[in-house]
């Protein structure tokens, strides 16, 4: 086993402890033996198990209160407990308080084994899972202040089933904050369902948002659930409302008036309890005026607005992101990590990115593959990327850009005396390029950069400069 499991079994009875380490151990598991629950509880303080086997009946603190415990403090931690007392009640206990599977004594130590096996596969599934809702929300990471913005109103929205509107760019994460939304509210454990409005053709988008009943049309072979019935109890996200056809508007709007609407076909009227979270990419108020959205809509989805920033308008959070898209991909592919230079970080934090998020994720990926070395350098970039700053004047978003980007990293690392660490390097680039260009003609250099002679030679010996 490559990854050694750690089994905890707890038992007042010494044979029972020894079959089950023997075993265990033989199976490949690391395993570690105690004879009350009051020594585990200890033990929990410093170091804890992938799965824990435990008597129910013991002096002191009962393997059931022990069962509480695990549930209430690690309830990753999957918990089988045992008892020579294979009645009904103690079954009906154990599976209450949260155990993993009741295994009755005596038992077959190969059924016990397997067992095991089958409580470590759902711990390693369940942490899978975590994981993925971890990373997830690792996505909408920021320390820009207006990526603090969204925070503070995900926080703010938490206790609460208000509809939200998420306006913003392509790219820039609408679906990872209405599912941040879901994830910290009253309906977390609902389902979270999204649909794109945009990208469905009208006259299937009333089918896939409402269902239909067999027979409704040519091609409904049997009965379709729509997205508000798989969203009843949780979230439905709307995403890019602003393509919608006007009549899916007006059902949408009916539906969302009285909470209630009948499957494409159907007569029986459907009775959901959903909440809405809309995202578009455009001006939904120009929209309206154009005449291509209703106002009404718009007024029952605009309850709390909510903005993604471009990326550019949070330029502090790219070296945030792009050691974590490479670390993710890496993990993704199966090969091994690329690291970044702070020359390749710093130029790629000056770029303008029109695709914002889902751009700088796709150029972590190309650079995971296509990169030739481990440290990625600027040389290293795909094309499109040099090529960006090179047909636009270096005044538009070049070194000041860079300039900006690197003060505001230093910044949010707080560092202080920006400036007397700067100037002077500032001063050493000047220098050394000017002479570069003047083949070392201290009086020439001088000249191109607006100082005398002597100016020049004091500077060369402050800064130690060697011609």
């Amino acid at each position: 086993m490559a990854n050694k499991a750690k089994i905890w079994v707890v038992d007042d009875d010494d044979s029972i402890r020894w079959v089950l380490d023997k075993a265990l151990s033989k199976t490949g598991f690391t395993t570690e033996i105690f004879n009350s629950a009051d020594d585990v509880v200890e033990h929990l303080a410093s170091d804890l198990p992938d799965v824990l086997v435990s008597d129910i009946r013991m002096p002191g603190t009962s393997g059931l209160d022990l069962l509480q415990k695990m549930n209430k403090n690690h309830p990753e931690i999957p918990v089988i407990i045992m008892t020579a007392h294979t009645d009904l009640d103690s079954a009906v206990a154990s599976y209450d308080q949260g155990a993993f599977e009741y295994l009755p004594k005596p038992f077959d130590i190969n059924e016990a084994t397997a067992l095991v096996e089958r409580a470590v596969d759902h711990a390693r599934t369940q942490k899978v899972q975590i994981d993925s809702a971890e990373e997830k929300s690792a996505l909408i990471i920021g320390e820009a202040p207006a990526m603090q913005e969204i925070f503070r109103a995900i926080g703010r929205l938490s206790q609460s089933d208000l509809t939200v509107l998420i306006s913003g760019e392509s790219g820039t994460g609408k679906e990872l904050v209405a599912e941040s939304l879901h994830r910290h509210s009253p309906r977390r454990d609902g389902p979270f369902i999204a649909i794109n409005t945009g990208a469905i053709p009208g006259e299937l988008l009333e089918s896939e948002l409402f269902g239909h009943e067999k027979g409704a049309f040519t091609g409904a072979l049997a009965q379709h659930k729509g997205r508000f019935e798989q969203a009843d109890g949780g979230t439905l996200f709307l995403d890019e409302i602003g393509d919608m056809p006007a009549e899916s508007q007006t059902r949408l709007l009916r539906v969302l008036s009285e909470g209630r609407f009948f499957r494409v076909g159907g007569r029986k009227e459907i009775n959901v309890n959903v909440r809405i979270v809309a995202a578009t990419n455009q001006n939904l108020e120009a929209r309206v005026s154009e005449g291509h959205f209703r106002e009404d809509l718009l007024h029952r989805l605009n309850v709390v607005r909510l903005r993604t920033p471009a990326l550019r308008e949070r330029r502090e959070d790219i070296s945030l992101l792009i050691p974590f898209f490479l670390k993710r991909t890496a993990r993704e592919l199966g090969v091994e990590e690329k690291k970044i230079t702070d020359e390749a970080l710093h130029y790629l934090c000056s770029l303008q990115w029109p695709g914002n998020i889902r751009q700088l994720e796709n150029t972590c990926r190309w650079l995971s593959v296509m990169a030739p070395s481990q440290l990625v350098r600027i040389d290293d970039l795909p094309p499109d990327l040099k090529q960006e700053t090179s047909s636009e004047p270096a005044s538009a978003h070049g070194w000041q850009d860079a300039l900006r980007v690197h003060l505001i990293q230093q910044f949010s690392q707080q560092k202080e005396n920006i400036l007397e660490t700067l100037e002077p390097e500032f001063e050493r680039i000047l220098i050394e390029t000017a002479l570069e260009h003047t083949g070392s003609r201290k009086i020439e250099a001088a000249r191109l950069l607006g100082w005398g002679r002597n100016t020049l030679t004091r500077k060369l010996k402050d800064l130690s400069i060697d011609v």
